[in-house]
């Protein structure tokens, strides 16, 4: 077996903080940095959406958000293990862009550490890709998240959720155009054994929540009852000074060197 062949199947070293990996395995980031990503911690909470804020001012009494105050999220209860930042971004990145599945594993652990214990569901449903999405991709994160998820409720994995039309990344999109992105981009198999169901919604990022919003739409237009969304990270409105946060790779870094006695040498490589 070449070196070149040997070192794709067993990666060498950490994707995050490029320190060399010890042993054999198809994930090729290190125990230190698959333990970085943590749980969201917020004093305050909205209700409606899950959303986490520092402050108590954009909560109403019923601690509802200006959001689902005026009405806007149509799901019923939203969950989140993390925010979408540092060593959680990336790890979402490696799967979703550099096509590592093996860390499909590992993150849907973190996943369903988020996921309500006392929970009622029929249905657990990934956020369908369009076909030649899923082409493109080779796989559906979401669906390899959402695999465990139902075996932990005991409910069956339904792929009565599908996109019927193509639509750019919504990352690259404002609040506006992501609406218009999504208009009539979902539609519901096998309508008739849906009705009266609870659903577990899976996707990776919640960002604005367009995305989980017109997804709920549809299956609520084909009878659905209830609409839970339950994702791996969102984005963190905790913090409002726009200031850029220490990269991934830094932290990892850090950490890494702390446990292991080259800090000095990580903060001059970083530095340089």
């Amino acid at each position: 077996m070449s070196s070149g062949f040997f070192n794709l199947i067993f990666p060498d070293e950490c994707r995050l903080c490029e320190t060399p990996l010890r042993g054999f395995s198809r994930i090729p980031v290190c125990s230190d940095c698959l333990k970085l990503p943590q749980p969201i911690q917020a004093a305050y909470r909205c209700r409606g959406c899950g959303t986490p804020f520092v402050e108590a001012f954009p909560l109403d009494e019923h601690d509802l958000c200006t959001v689902c105050r005026e009405s806007q999220v149509n799901f019923d209860a939203a969950y989140s293990f993390g925010s979408y930042e540092g060593a959680l971004r990336e790890l979402i990145h490696l799967l979703k862009y550099a096509k590592v599945e093996s860390l499909a594993g590992p993150l849907g652990r973190m996943l369903l550490s988020a996921a309500p214990a006392d929970g009622k569901f029929d249905l657990v449903v990934a956020m369908p890709m369009h076909w030649r999405k899923r082409w493109e991709r080779g796989f559906n994160q979401a669906e390899l998240l959402a695999a465990p998820i139902a075996r932990f409720y005991g409910a069956k994995l339904s792929r009565c959720l599908r996109r019927s039309r193509y639509t750019k990344a919504q990352a690259s999109l404002g609040q506006q155009e992501r609406l218009a992105n999504l208009d009539h981009s979902f539609s519901v198999k096998k309508r008739a054994a849906l009705a009266g169901k609870r659903v577990l919604l899976i996707d990776d990022v919640f960002t604005t929540g367009a995305t989980l919003r017109a997804a709920t739409a549809v299956l609520k237009e084909a009878g659905i009852s209830h609409v839970s969304a339950l994702t791996l990270a969102r984005a963190d409105r905790r913090r409002y000074d726009g200031q850029s946060q220490t990269s991934s790779k830094s932290v990892a870094r850090a950490a890494r060197a702390a446990s292991t006695g080259t800090l000095d040498y990580v903060m001059r490589r970083n530095s340089s």
